[in-house]
């Protein structure tokens, strides 16, 4: 038995509250070195005859990766106070892990404990965050709703974006294009920053408090956000919370009157004689002087910026917030954000852009969710790039699976790229075929999908400059991939309508073999299952169908037909880049 590869700590991602009645207990092990786990457990107080009333029952693995196997069980606490060990073995050795390591016999060990299970504790995103696919919008690209109002327009709308240009994009733009979404099958858009800023992207604000003139008023937002909640789309806002624009009162301040300004201490300043420069005498975003860092630690600042986080949700309405550069703002400020964020609406959702492991923030006290980059990467490199294989994929898609709870997988914000990342198009060297694969993953992977403006039509970019991400969306018919518009709008039905798709459902992959490239995973809901088959590589493949046929009502859900088997009655084949969604009872 490989010991030292065996892992488990409660709380976190390892022993969690599922909901106010259920515990998930995991359990890591090295991959295929254990062939049983069972959970000894039981409830402190409950002795007899000097020592505590346990029960036995076996695990059950939830996944593996390249390195480990992932032992799964959900519990049901009867006093709600919960303690075990685990019963580990290789088939020649039998051994307890518990909190002193490995004994031969539970009484010699020390138990895990879940001291009580408290339903405050409880990681508690909003459910309607499941059903959810949301549309980013960056404002200025989308489209221009009063060409007549802009005084700042640099570019004619749809010739090549540079760092500085500016096209004229509005919020009536997003209103007088809300049918356009509505078909496409969007129930939430994601703002890039709205607030007054002197910049096309807004991330350097200038008034929190204020709409960009360029994009309209508070008058013009509020219409935006009514005609989006009365056709069932929820609003979410782009907050910047981390740093500040250059022009922001309080820091002109700063610069006018050093340590005597009463914003002294708004912001991380190392010298009061403040120098613009390639570096800034201030703290700031990356190395951007336009970016000062703000000081959130200062009670000042933390009550403006909560009462920037209230105001729009009071006033306007709005449903989330996505919080700009969110792991590098300490936790206690987001701790009193969630706080209050929560007073005023306990249904908004609040997500961080975090690019790496964000359990610290995940932990029911700060954030629901964060930007799933790392499933943006994974699933660029196996189908776009082509840099890893099926099996790596499979790999890394259990590996992170596992690095969180299952309740912030249900809700986690999914996307196949931003505003700060290259086109998916253009990543795919432009074939759409492999695009769609990319979105079929995108749509039937457990939490809460996101498509950028434009991907669904075909819009490229690519450079070492944002700006060729950021191109105007295009809403000339003819210079639309109308096909692939119609794809994404299918498979956002499809996500819809077929239960294993959101909420709860099990992710298991079935196959994931590197030689022939081909993917094989379902998703299964009590007493459904959806099994979602790719071929990406070079040449056809025959892939034996995953469950046993006779007395089930078997379906390909992209046809809502009969699944159509091979003449062995067995078996499906894929061509390259071809892809199968089957429908099954169980």
């Amino acid at each position: 038995m490989i010991r030292e590869a065996l892992y488990h700590r409660p709380k976190n991602n390892y022993a969690y509250a599922y909901d106010a009645d259920t515990l998930h207990i995991r359990l890591r092990s090295k991959k295929g070195d254990l062939e049983s786990v069972k959970l000894i457990y039981g409830d402190p107080y409950r002795w007899a005859e000097d020592a505590m009333l346990s029960d036995k029952i076996p695990m059950e693995i939830s996944g593996s990766d390249e390195l480990f196997d992932y032992w799964f069980i959900a519990m049901r606490p009867e006093n709600k106070r919960f303690v075990y060990v685990f019963e580990v073995s290789d088939g020649t050795e039998c051994l307890v892990y518990g909190e002193k390591g490995f004994t031969l016999d539970e009484k010699e060990n020390r138990f895990f404990r879940f001291p009580y299970l408290n339903a405050i504790d409880v990681f508690d995103a909003p459910a309607w965050v499941k059903d959810t696919v949301w549309y980013q919008i960056f404002p200025e690209r989308f489209a221009n709703g009063n060409p007549e109002s802009k005084s700042n327009v640099t570019d004619a709308w749809g010739d090549g974006p540079k760092p500085h240009s500016f096209f004229g994009g509005d919020l009536e733009g997003i209103i007088q294009h809300i049918d356009y979404l509505v078909e496409l099958g969007i129930n939430g858009i994601y703002l890039n920053p709205i607030f007054e800023s002197p910049t096309n992207h807004k991330y350097d604000t200038t008034d929190y408090m204020e709409i960009d003139p360029q994009f309209g008023d508070k008058q013009t937002f509020k219409k935006l956000v009514d005609v989006c909640h009365e056709r069932g789309i929820r609003v979410m806002l782009d907050g910047v919370f981390n740093h500040a624009g250059y022009q922001f009162e309080p820091f002109q301040n700063v610069l006018k009157n050093g340590a005597k300004s009463p914003y002294a201490d708004w912001f991380h300043i190392y010298e009061h004689a403040v120098e613009e420069g390639e570096l800034p005498s201030y703290e700031t975003f990356a190395f951007v002087p336009e970016m000062p860092k703000l000081n959130t630690s200062n009670p000042e600042v933390k009550q403006y910026l909560l009462g920037v986080a209230k105001y729009w949700i009071e006033q306007f309405n709005i449903d989330g917030w996505r919080m700009d550069v969110g792991n590098e703002i300490d936790h206690e400020f987001w701790r009193e954000f969630r706080k209050t964020v929560r007073s005023v609406n306990d249904q908004t959702y609040i997500i961080a852009e975090i690019w790496n492991d964000a359990m610290p923030w995940l932990q029911g006290d700060q954030m629901d969710s964060v930007m799933n980059y790392p499933f943006t990467e994974a699933t660029n490199d196996f189908i776009a790039k082509n840099k890893i294989g099926a099996r790596e994929y499979g790999d890394q898609i259990v590996k992170h699976l596992h690095l969180y709870p299952e309740n912030v997988n249900e809700v986690m914000f999914n996307l196949l790229g931003s505003h700060d990342t290259a086109r998916i198009l253009t990543l795919c060297g432009e074939d759409t075929e492999k695009l769609k694969l990319t979105f079929l993953l995108l749509m039937t992977y457990p939490g809460s999908p996101c498509v950028f403006y434009g991907d669904e039509i075909g819009l490229t970019g690519d450079g070492d400059d944002f700006a060729y991400y950021r191109k105007c969306m295009v809403w000339e018919k003819d210079q639309q991939d109308t096909d692939l518009l119609a794809f994404v709008q299918r498979l956002i039905q499809l996500r819809k309508t077929l239960g294993p798709l959101t909420g709860n459902a099990q992710y298991s992959i079935v196959e994931a073999d590197n030689d022939s490239n081909h993917l094989v995973f379902s998703r299964t809901y009590e007493n459904e299952k959806v099994i979602v088959a790719l071929n990406n590589g070079a040449e056809d493949k025959k892939i034996i169908l995953p469950v046993q046929a006779v007395g089930k009502n078997i379906t390909n859900a992209w046809t809502h037909e009969p699944l159509q088997l091979d003449s062995d009655g067995l078996s499906f084949t894929l061509q390259p880049k071809q892809f199968l969604i089957i429908h099954t009872d169980i």
